[in-house]
């Protein structure tokens, strides 16, 4: 692994600059960059540790955590539910065919969501009517590929979070998401001793990486935020289709 170390410090340091930008993208830039050189499992077993931190980190900076838990909470039971399930039931399945329909549904999603109409939010009492099938269907995609995207963040984006709302409501489902795929990693042997102190190592460049996006968000109008949080998002679709294809 010292060979690949170089890829290894580039792609988490990017992935931490985009999820401080953003609110989401360590996982998938990360995974993506490391599986050009490591076997995809291993990829994302590298992910734990960084995942996990920045995502507490993105959690713990919000400013309204404990009612945000209780808007969430059918959402987080869902996540944990399907990833659980989708990794017993889905396991060697190749997940880059997936991986490469995620990237579109991204990218037409964001898409939609640039487009000049009016969107009204949620209404509230569909969130936890709602919040349990879509953390499930995100759960068994992120069992295939890794990536918790779909439909979660266009879920958590129509919930009428302000930007710092926003992002720390992604924080939340994103550590729900994190635990929830290393306790399935762990539960397979793909999670080991060997593989968590490596990830530790990795955690370095993501909080690099982090806290300069950050800064970038804080010191961006909300208007510039929300065409950065699209572009980002289309990016990250755009990405996972090259994976694909290349």
């Amino acid at each position: 692994m010292a060979e690949d170390l170089p890829l290894i410090l580039a792609a988490f340091l990017l992935g931490g600059l985009v999820k401080g930008a953003t609110g989401l993208g360590l996982p998938a830039v990360a995974t993506g960059l490391l599986s050009l050189a490591m076997p995809p499992l291993q990829a994302a077993a590298l992910i734990v540790v960084p995942a996990l931190v920045t995502n507490v980190w993105q959690t713990a900076t919000g400013p309204a955590l404990q009612t945000l838990l209780r808007r969430l909470w059918p959402l987080l039971v869902g996540i944990c539910l399907g990833t659980w399930t989708g990794a017993a039931l889905l396991s060697g399945v190749d997940a880059r065919p997936a991986t490469a329909a995620l990237g579109v549904a991204i990218m037409l999603y964001a898409l939609a969501s640039a487009l000049p109409f009016s969107r009204g939010d949620l209404p509230r009492r569909w969130e936890q009517r709602i919040g349990p099938v879509v953390g499930a269907i995100s759960g068994l995609i992120a069992a295939v590929t890794g990536v918790f995207v779909i439909p979660l963040v266009p879920f958590v984006q129509a919930l009428g979070l302000d930007r710092d709302g926003l992002v720390q409501a992604l924080g939340i489902s994103f550590t729900t998401c994190t635990v929830a795929l290393a306790l399935a990693l762990a539960a397979t042997g793909d999670f080991s001793l060997s593989v968590g102190l490596a990830s530790l190592l990795a955690l370095a460049p993501a909080l690099v990486g982090m806290f300069v996006g950050t800064w970038i968000r804080n010191v961006i109008s909300p208007i510039t935020f929300r065409r950065v949080f699209l572009a980002g998002f289309f990016m990250l679709g755009a990405y996972l289709v090259a994976q694909f294809v290349y």
